[in-house]
C-alpha cells in the first residue's frame, strides 16, 4: 500500500513469539529478495527447508486462520494473514521469510508488532510496478460458512465490513475505511484477535488455540471480556478487516474498488480474493502489458491469421491473458454462414493456440530464433457462437513443460461467459 512501485525489506528483520494455535516458539527472519520472488516462506527447520509462495494457489486450509502449503504438501505455514497483511501496508511485495516452525508468532494479537518490526529496518522500492487488479463491474461472492461479500469499482481500496455475534460484547458492528497506510496503521493495526472461553477446550483438542492467552487474544466469556479492556468498541470488527486485508494480499497485486464484506472469514476473504483474480483474467478492459505491434515480434503469423491483438495479464511460466477483438469485417465472416456471421469454431481454438504460443515464449531461451507447433489438442468444447462486435478473452495455463513438449489448458470467454475450452499440446522448435 506503500508507493506504486514492487519493494522490499532493506535489511532483515527477526522476530521472536509463540504460535498462538500451535503454541510452538518460532523465530521469523524477514530477508530482502530481489523482484519477482513474491512473498516466499522458507521452513527452516525441515530438511532441504522447504519454499511456500505467499499466494491463492497454495492455500489448503482457511480454519480460524490461512495456511499454507508447499507444492509437494512436504511443508506448511499457518496463520500467516497477521504478518501478510503487515507486509503489504509496508509495500514489501518481494521478502524470503524465513520460519523454525510451521506459524508465525501470534506476539500481542494484532498487526503492530510486525509493522513496527518492518518500519524499524525500512523499505528499499525496486523498480517493477505493482499491477492493478481493478474492480470493473459489480462481483458477489458467498461462502459456505454465511460470509458474503460484494465488490463494485472505486478509486482506491475502500473496505466495509459488518459482524454479527450473539454475544453481549460483540452483537452488530459496522465500519468502513479506506485503506491507505496511515488509516491502516491509525484504525485497524493494534485491534488484536479475538476468541470464545466456551470453545477453547474444542478448539485444543483439535490442535488449536494451544498459545491463546490473555496476553495475545481477547477472550470472551459468557458476561463480557476476560481481559482488562479494548482498545477500540468496535476491536472485534476492525481486526476482521485487517484480517481481510492479510488475505487479499495473496493476490501479490494492488486492489481497487470497494469490497462490503458481511461476516467475513479466512474462507469467504480467500473465496473472494479468487473470484476478483478471476473476474479480472476475464475481463477484456485490462491495459495492455503486450499490444499487437510486440506480438508481432513474437508469433510468426500475419494478417489475415494474426489472432491476437494485445495481452492483458501474464504469469511468467504459469498463466497468460489474451484478447482477441472480432469484427464484423474479419475476411472468414464472407463465407462462413453468410447472413447470419459466426466465427469458424476451429479459428477460435487457433486463437487460444496463438495466445498459448506467447506464454511459451517467456520461457525459453533465444524466442527469437524459435517456433510453437501445436501437436494435439484434447477435450475440446464449443460453448457458444460468437459473432461480430464480440471480445474475445483467452485465458492459458501451462501445465506441464518437459524437453521442449509442453501441455496447456485454454479457456475463451465472451462478457465473461465460457465459449470454448481445450487442452493442447506443443513443441518449441528451431525456426
Amino acid at each position: 500500500m506503500i508507493g506504486s512501485r514492487h519493494g522490499t525489506v532493506a535489511a532483515s528483520v527477526t522476530v521472536k513469539g509463540i504460535g498462538v494455535h500451535t503454541g510452538e516458539e518460532t523465530t521469523v527472519k524477514v530477508q530482502p529478495a530481489p523482484e519477482g520472488t513474491g512473498i516466499l516462506f522458507k521452513r527452516t527447520d525441515l530438511p532441504s527447508a522447504p519454499e511456500i509462495p505467499a499466494d491463492l494457489d497454495h492455500v489448503v486450509d482457511t480454519d480460524l486462520g490461512t495456511t499454507l502449503a508447499a507444492d509437494d504438501q512436504s511443508a506448511r505455514v499457518m496463520t500467516v494473514e497477521h504478518l501478510l497483511a503487515a507486509l503489504a501496508v509496508s509495500g514489501v511485495t518481494n521478502a524470503v521469510v524465513e520460519m523454525d516452525g510451521p506459524e508465525p508468532p501470534i506476539l500481542d494479537g494484532s498487526f503492530q508488532p510486525y509493522l513496527e518490526a518492518l518500519r524499524a529496518v525500512g523499505r528499499e522500492e525496486q523498480q517493477g510496478e505493482i499491477p492493478i487488479l481493478r474492480i470493473r463491474r459489480p462481483l458477489t461472492v458467498e461462502a459456505s460458512n454465511g460470509a458474503s461479500y460484494v465488490a463494485t469499482p472505486s478509486e482506491g481500496l475502500r473496505i466495509s465490513a459488518t459482524i454479527d455475534f450473539d454475544h453481549p460484547a460483540i452483537g452488530r458492528q459496522y465500519g468502513s475505511f479506506d485503506m491507505d497506510a496511515d488509516t491502516f496503521e491509525a484504525d485497524l493495526a493494534t485491534a488484536r484477535t479475538f476468541g470464545f472461553k466456551e470453545q477453547a477446550e474444542e478448539l485444543r483438542s483439535r490442535g488449536l488455540a494451544r498459545g491463546s492467552a490473555l496476553e495475545n487474544t481477547i477472550v470472551l466469556d459468557d458476561d463480557g471480556i476476560m481481559n482488562e479492556d479494548l482498545r477500540f468498541p468496535d476491536e472485534f470488527l476492525r481486526h476482521k478487516v485487517g484480517d481481510l486485508v492479510g488475505d487479499l494480499a495473496l493476490l501479490g497485486l494492488r486492489v481497487q474498488g470497494h469490497v462490503v464484506a458481511d461476516r467475513p472469514s479466512h474462507e469467504g476473504n480467500v473465496a473472494l480474493a479468487r473470484a476478483l483474480l478471476e473476474a479480472d483474467r476475464r475481463s477484456p478492459e485490462g491495459e495492455a502489458i503486450v499490444d499487437a505491434q510486440k506480438i508481432l515480434q513474437y508469433l510468426p503469423h500475419r494478417y489475415p491469421m494474426l489472432l491476437v491483438d494485445r495481452v492483458t495479464h501474464f504469469e511468467s511460466g504459469k498463466r497468460i491473458v489474451g484478447v482477441k477483438n472480432v469484427t464484423v469485417n474479419e475476411p472468414f465472416f464472407q463465407g462462413h454462414y453468410p447472413g447470419h456471421p459466426i466465427m469458424p469454431g476451429v479459428l477460435i481454438i487457433e486463437a487460444m493456440a496463438q495466445v498459448g504460443g506467447l506464454l511459451l515464449m517467456d520461457t525459453i531461451e533465444n524466442p527469437d530464433e524459435k517456433v510453437v507447433y501445436f501437436l494435439s489438442l484434447d477435450k475440446v468444447k464449443w460453448r457458444r457462437p460468437v459473432t461480430p462486435g464480440d471480445q474475445l478473452v483467452f485465458q492459458l495455463e501451462l501445465l506441464q513443460f518437459r524437453r521442449s513438449i509442453c501441455r496447456m489448458r485454454g479457456e475463451g470467454f465472451v462478457d465473461g461467459k465460457l465459449v470454448a475450452e481445450a487442452e493442447l499440446m506443443a513443441r518449441v522448435m528451431d525456426r
